[in-house]
Parts: C-alpha cells; structure tokens; sequence
C-alpha cells in the first residue's frame, strides 16, 4: 500500500483536500507540521478543528505540551510508527503539512545518530550563531536568520567535527510514497495568506498569544511558530497592533516562498494548482492522479 503526502505552503488548501482523499481512500491523517504537536496552540498553527476532521482519525496533532522539546528525530520515530499501525490496519496512510523536513525524516533514509550533543545557546543572539556557524562551516547556505537550522548545524559540528554542508545528501526512499503539492499564484496566495491572519485574529488569535505572553511562556514551541512572538512586541508596548499584524502576514508570506524553494529542491512533487471556484476539480484530478500511480 501506497503512502500519500499533502504539502505545499501555508494556506493552499491542504487539510480540506486531506480530509476528502482520506475519505475516498480510506486513509487516516498524520500531521507533518512542526508547531500542530502542541497542545493549546491552536489559531496561529491554523490547526484542523474537530468539527472538520469529519470522522477521520488524526495522529499526532497536540501529542506535546508548551514546556516540552520535540525535535525532528523525535517526529521521526514517530511518524513511523504510525506509518506501521496505520499499514497493519490496511489502511492509507496520509501525511499532511508543510514542514518539510519532518517529511523527509520521516519518509527517507535519515540518520540521527550524530544527536548525542546539544548545546545551550539561549544566551546568543541569531545574528551571533550564524556568526559561529560560518566559522565552523564557511560554506553553508542556511538563511542568516534561521535560528533553528543554524542551531541544528551547530550541534551536527559538535558531534561530528564536520560542517553540515558535507553531510551527505539522504535520498533514498524508504516507503511507496506519492507526493502531491498544493499550489496557485503568488498573488492569489499572498492575498489568501492575508485575509487568514486577518480570520485567525477575529477567532481569538490576540488572546491565544496574550495568554502565553502574560504567563511568560517563551518556549521553542511558542517562539517558533509565526504570530505569537509579533503579537508579544505589542503586549510590551514595542510596537503598535497594526505593526504587528502587519509582520505577522510578511513572515507568513515569506515562509511560503521559502517552503516552495525547500520543496522543490529535496523531493520529486507532483503540483496541481488549487481549483478556489471549484474545489472538487482538484479533488478529482488528485484522485485521477494517484490512481495512475498504481
């Protein structure tokens, strides 16, 4: 049995799509995005809400607390985990979501071996760890202010005296699996990007993140997702509300262009631009698709 994955950028159509292919295949949905392990972090990780699952089962989505560290070794061993259960059921499995590198962990031959290390650098600014990070590897090509892959580079440094950018490419797949891309123009997904943040703050987006800000919960699993951190420069008075909205849809766009480079440069996709008047077209040329890879 095959394994299918939805992925594409944020706000594409994703988990409506997952929810029709599960029904029609009878599939069960894994989460693929990082910040949906957690619990209590609801709007800004645009996480499915139980009405819309529909009946379909969904694995690991709020599996974690704030306070707990979860990293891409741990969503490994699990995710296939839940990749057998599912099997054994002899049912579909689907994963969904737009971490990438939580897919590609899951699905291909990745090593985690070299985890042994990791070091504390809350005291270092992001502009100092990329500072350190070309020291140990000149030739990295980590975006300056991506804390987290700076951070992991680090680490892959210590525990191997070897800079990641010589670490060898895992390309082999480890299971049948279809990769399905959910896609439209800049424009209409930039638009579409907007009017979600504007959606997420009309269902209690500023006091999802007023109430991490007042308990001063400041943990990787509130820092990382976009939306809460913007929103706390205005609880400090640092920036005005509009400010931070305001960021909150630039980063959110800029993730977007970033997950579509990610995507196209590490696995083979097959990408349908989604159908906004008629969903059901995309639907049927998905199916349509997934039916001649058999």
């Amino acid at each position: 049995m095959k394994i299918i994955v939805i992925t594409g950028p944020t706000g594409v159509g994703k988990t409506k799509l997952s929810i029709e292919i599960a029904k029609k295949l009878n599939g069960e949905i894994i989460n693929a995005d990082s910040t949906q392990v957690y619990k209590n972090l609801d709007i800004a990780t645009a996480k499915i809400k139980e009405e819309e699952k529909e009946g379909i089962s969904h694995h690991l989505f709020d599996i974690k607390t704030i306070y707990e560290d979860y990293s891409v070794y741990d969503y490994q061993k699990d995710v296939r985990k839940k990749i057998a259960e599912i099997l054994k059921r002899n049912k579909t499995p689907i994963l969904v979501g737009g971490t990438g590198l939580y897919i590609k962990a899951g699905l291909y031959d990745y090593d985690f071996t070299y985890n042994n290390i990791h070091s504390n650098y809350d005291s270092y600014s992001t502009s100092e760890l990329y500072d350190l990070l070309i020291k140990v590897d000149p030739n990295t090509k980590i975006d300056k202010n991506n804390r987290i892959r700076i951070i992991r580079s680090l680490d892959y440094f210590q525990n191997t005296k070897k800079p990641m950018s010589r670490k060898p490419k895992n390309n082999k797949l480890l299971y049948d699996t279809i990769f399905i891309g959910l896609t439209t123009d800049r424009n209409t997904l930039y638009d579409i990007i907007n009017k979600r943040v504007d959606k997420m703050l009309e269902n209690g987006l500023l006091k999802e993140a007023y109430d991490l800000y007042k308990d001063n919960i400041k943990t990787k699993a509130v820092m990382t997702p976009i939306g809460y951190k913007e929103l706390f420069l205005f609880f400090n008075n640092t920036k005005s509300l509009d400010e931070c909205i305001s960021d909150i849809k630039t980063k959110s766009r800029r993730y977007a262009k970033k997950q579509y480079t990610w995507f196209n440069n590490q696995m083979d996709i097959k990408w349908f631009k989604t159908d906004y008047d008629c969903f059901n077209n995309t639907i049927k040329d998905v199916l349509n698709y997934i039916e001649s890879c058999d």
